[in-house]
């Protein structure tokens, strides 16, 4: 017969022996809120109003990508986005992984294509304001990072030399193409035909913007002499769950802005998905953007040399070992499961983790234990919710085209 084996704590030991008044003080200073101040400081309004959706300023440009806001490039990328003859065994979209009803993300752990991916799905919206693209930032434009999908073997599985074959094959995508680049694709090689598809592609996703939240109608309802206690459009928790963001525990040390990113890489010590080697981040990745042939600097960019600063001026090396690309948090509780592995399933493992602060296996982990309470994680939580809302795009931009052409490659 086994003994049952008990393990106990040692703080838990240490309030056990402190007695019952000194377990129900802890419980309540763990599970108890405190009181809201009654108004936010000058200081804290501004940095509110940095956050709101209002300050986001229009689209930046693509130099590498003449026609980036080229219409009938985004009718022609909004085609393409949908068409699962872009993949191999003509089974495979792009909207596969990027899905509409999933804020443009699969709400799994780790891609799934012809295979399995090693990285989460990150979502296609407001994707255009990042300079840097992919988790470990190894595309430094959104239209080179729409043509890696389509020759890795593990997502659409097809090559460049395909995908020109369809374009020159398809009577609606071959006019549709010499519209928009100018000369037919019979005139082009096929690696040309392939960047341009890309730039389509892009063109497209840069129709995806984000909406107006709960948290945006809190903060346009604020001034200097507004009494915050009286306002109804954030609940209590909410509200100190906002306090602890842009305070205690320092998420908009990486997460601000309006979009809530600073686009940026960082290291916090998240553990490699089980069965992986831990990911060298940012290190590997800028390399990788560095030789790509479709980069800003490459023969198939629509930019100068003077137009490429990201790319020339990029920060690598050992200092950014494991450091990942900070992502958006609108809409965050909606695009379970998070980071670059789907390591974490909800929002409570996230802030769990960022409470510990743990040692990373690789490189230096930038953030530190936070402290927080029982109460203070759930506040916390609550607010991340408030940060959902609608995408701000016609409705048509959301659905698959009106198909032109059969599809003679789909596997039945």
């Amino acid at each position: 017969m086994q003994r049952l084996k008990l393990t106990v704590s040692v703080p838990t030991l240490l309030m056990l022996a402190a007695g019952p008044v000194a377990i129900m003080v802890y419980l309540a200073w763990q599970h108890l809120p405190l009181p809201l101040p009654a108004q936010w400081s000058r200081q804290e309004l501004a940095l509110l109003e940095s956050l709101s959706l209002t300050n986001l300023p229009p689209l930046p440009p693509d130099p590498g990508n003449a026609v980036a806001d080229n219409s009938e490039a985004a009718e022609f990328g909004h085609h393409l986005f949908f068409d699962r003859r872009m993949s191999a065994d003509g089974n495979v979209s792009c909207a596969e992984c990027h899905q509409p009803e999933h804020h443009f993300t699969d709400r799994l752990p780790v891609a799934e294509g012809l295979g399995t991916v090693e990285r989460n799905t990150m979502s296609l919206v407001g994707v255009a304001y990042s300079p840097w693209f992919f988790w470990d930032g190894r595309k430094d434009s959104l239209w080179a990072q729409a043509l890696e999908p389509l020759e890795n073997p593990l997502e659409h599985g097809s090559d460049r030399n395909e995908i020109a074959a369809l374009i020159k094959s398809d009577q609606d995508y071959q006019q549709r193409y010499q519209r928009v680049f100018g000369s037919g694709p019979d005139q082009q090689s096929n690696d040309r035909i392939f960047a341009n598809i890309g730039k389509a592609l892009s063109a497209y996703q840069r129709k995806l913007l984000p909406g107006p939240t709960r948290f945006d109608d809190y903060v346009a309802s604020l001034d200097s002499s507004n009494n915050e206690a009286e306002n109804e459009i954030l609940t209590d928790n909410e509200r100190a769950g906002l306090r602890l963001f842009i305070g205690k525990a320092q998420c908009i040390n990486c997460h601000n802005g309006p979009l809530f990113t600073n686009n940026a890489f960082h290291n916090t010590a998240v553990l490699s998905a089980d069965g992986t080697l831990p990911s060298l981040g940012r290190a590997a990745g800028l390399r990788l953007a560095q030789d790509d042939p479709f980069n800003c600097l490459g023969d198939f960019s629509d930019a100068t040399q003077a137009e490429c600063s990201e790319l020339r001026f990029a920060k690598g090396g050992d200092d950014m070992l494991g450091a990942q690309r900070a992502p958006s948090l609108r809409d965050v509780s909606k695009t379970a499961p998070y980071m670059h592995a789907g390591q974490f399933a909800d929002l409570t493992d996230v802030i769990e983790h960022y409470n510990n602060a743990e040692l990373s296996m690789i490189g230096h982990n930038e953030a530190k234990p936070l402290g927080l309470r029982a109460i203070e994680k759930k506040q916390l939580e609550s607010f991340l919710h408030t940060l959902n809302g609608p995408i701000a795009t016609d409705p048509r931009w959301l659905s698959p085209p009106a198909q032109t052409t059969d599809n003679p490659r789909a596997v039945k």
